[in-house]
């Protein structure tokens, strides 16, 4: 898939570049060249840069899991999942995988996700009665993935703060408002297709105290300025963190762990992964840096921005959507287009924070799935595409609506 969309890439950056010669547009050239070199600095830059925070995070998920943390939080879940995932028994090992997997995409740990979320598919296939079809369990927790149940987008906070953001965590609720209405979406039309019965005490119960919190929320920043959101949304960021990160570390060494051992072994693994990062980086900011600098990108953003003024509306989502636009196909490449966003526009500007908000509202739909029904040999795949592509789109919908609410 990213073979065809890079290659695409550069069919429609070679067809934009040779319309503007014809018109005499030979700046382009140099703009082109000039985009290659600043695309490598710029991918080097925050590759080295994810170094710190990656191992940072890789360790404490480490020292959590000794801890036994993310056993008591696999127990606090399976009755929520048994609900949803009835051909799953009780007590079976996916629970705990699966609740890994949905914690490293609430932390917006992407790189620990995607190995947990295969231990998942594992887990869940020795449950497949038909090991080329996925079941309802596996089309659910790919859902759930697609959608990016993100609680904390760690990483986006740190692309931020790379940037030169004010308050990098001040995207927050923002986040957790899209990241909400994807993940509700997915879930319901799933339930739909499969007819799973959401009028139960357990699931009623979850989710009441789920909609308690988001409408608790949505009453007290409607009584703030816009102003006050931003500081309202950096405090709970920073708090939720650093509550996570000493809960990790103080349960552990109650427990007796080994915790400088533990945290050094995991941040190995957190270094050689954002080192690995710099090739994928450097393929995806150079084909977009070419794509904008042929101007092929803004054509088709400008017939956007028109429809939209000519409907009445306000145009300014329009420079972000090329975010949203490459998120269900690669995360890599969602993730270069938002850094181009924050390049061009400003990391506080209001496009670029609504592209760090599709960033972390959704997931990479194809990518995933190509990735875990491929890992366990699944061809038929039923209604994911269907269920995660919807999700994605009220997600979409979702961080537009959120972020003019937010920053007007």
């Amino acid at each position: 898939m990213l073979n065809k969309i890079w290659l695409v890439f550069f069919i429609i950056t070679a067809s934009a570049i040779g319309l503007q010669l014809v018109n005499g547009q030979t700046q382009v050239l140099e703009a082109a060249v000039t985009s290659l070199f600043h695309s490598a600095k710029l991918a080097a830059e925050i590759a080295l840069g994810l170094i710190g925070v990656l191992s940072l995070w890789m360790g404490l998920m480490r020292v959590g899991e000794q801890a036994g943390v993310v056993g008591a939080l696999a127990k606090v879940l399976e009755p929520l999942l048994s609900r949803l995932m009835p051909e799953v028994p009780r007590g079976h090992p996916a629970y705990g995988s699966i609740t890994m997997n949905l914690m490293a995409n609430m932390l917006g740990l992407d790189n620990a996700a995607t190995p947990l979320g295969l231990k998942a598919m594992h887990d869940l296939q020795t449950l497949n009665p038909n090991k080329s079809v996925a079941t309802n369990a596996q089309i659910l927790f790919l859902v759930l993935n697609t959608s990016s149940v993100t609680l904390i987008p760690v990483t986006i906070f740190l692309y931020r703060a790379q940037q030169g953001a004010v308050n990098p965590a001040d995207i927050f609720l923002p986040i957790l408002f899209a990241t909400s209405a994807s993940s509700i979406t997915g879930v319901l039309l799933v339930a739909i297709v499969q007819r799973i019965s959401l009028l139960n005490t357990v699931l009623l119960s979850y989710c009441s105290v789920i909609f308690a919190m988001m409408i608790a929320f949505v009453w007290y920043l409607g009584t703030l300025s816009a102003q006050a959101m931003g500081s309202t949304s950096t405090l709970l960021g920073n708090g939720v963190l650093i509550v996570l990160v000493l809960s990790f570390v103080l349960i552990a060494g109650y427990r007796k762990v080994a915790v400088y051992d533990e945290f050094i072994e995991g941040a190995k693994q957190g270094f050689s992964q954002s080192i690995q990062l710099i090739p994928y980086l450097l393929a995806m900011l150079v084909a977009i840096g070419l794509l904008r600098a042929s101007g092929a990108l803004d054509y088709c953003l400008d017939i956007i921005a028109n429809v939209v003024l000519l409907m009445g509306g306000d145009g300014r989502f329009v420079d972000a959507l090329p975010t949203a636009i490459m998120k269900p196909f690669s995360g890599s490449g969602a993730r270069a287009m938002m850094l181009e966003t924050m390049e061009q526009y400003g990391v506080d500007s209001f496009s670029g924070r609504l592209a760090a908000i599709f960033q972390g509202s959704t997931e990479t739909t194809f990518y995933v799935l190509a990735v875990y029904f491929g890992a366990v040999g699944i061809r038929n795949g039923r209604h994911a595409l269907a269920c995660g592509l919807s999700a994605d789109l009220a997600g979409i919908i979702a961080a537009i609506f959120v972020c003019y609410q937010f920053y007007g």
